[in-house]
């Protein structure tokens, strides 16, 4: 394990719209108000077609090959993630959220990217006098913080 220490910076309460694109939405967001860190809840509505990663095909195979299921009809999300820059020194989301429709459940990651079904809500709490960064795995090719 590895750690570094924060503060509590800035608190953001963001009202998404219809259509809103996640991850898209977030990470501009987060450039326009130079947001470097942070932590990220999100609840509301996805659109049908979402597309979540819902895990390695073979988890230990390398490269990894992730799996992608579409959501089916508007869902309900519940969500967390992390804000922290990449290697461009851009911020970059890694949120896992459930989706929830009927009596069925989907878990994963929004990395693959979905949209807005007419309510979103997203509290961004901003980590401040943090060193934390994101930097490829080379083996994986996964985005890991270096803290």
């Amino acid at each position: 394990m590895q750690y570094t220490e924060a503060k509590m910076g800035r608190i953001f309460v963001l009202r998404l719209h219809d259509n809103d694109h996640l991850p898209d939405v977030i990470e501009a967001f987060a450039v326009r108000e130079k947001v470097s860190s942070a932590l990220c809840f999100l609840v509301g509505g996805m659109k049908d077609k979402g597309r979540v990663v819902v895990g390695p095909k073979n988890g230990d195979v390398l490269p990894v090959e992730p799996m992608v299921e579409l959501l089916r009809g508007v869902h309900e999300v519940c969500g967390v993630g992390t804000i922290f820059l990449n290697e461009e020194e851009k911020p970059k989301l890694h949120m896992h959220a459930s989706f929830g429709r009927d009596k069925k459940t989907l878990t994963g990651c929004v990395r693959m990217g979905m949209d807005i079904w007419r309510i979103g809500e997203a509290i961004i709490l901003e980590l401040k006098d943090t060193t934390a960064k994101r930097a490829i795995d080379k083996e994986t090719r996964f985005e890991f913080l270096e803290v």
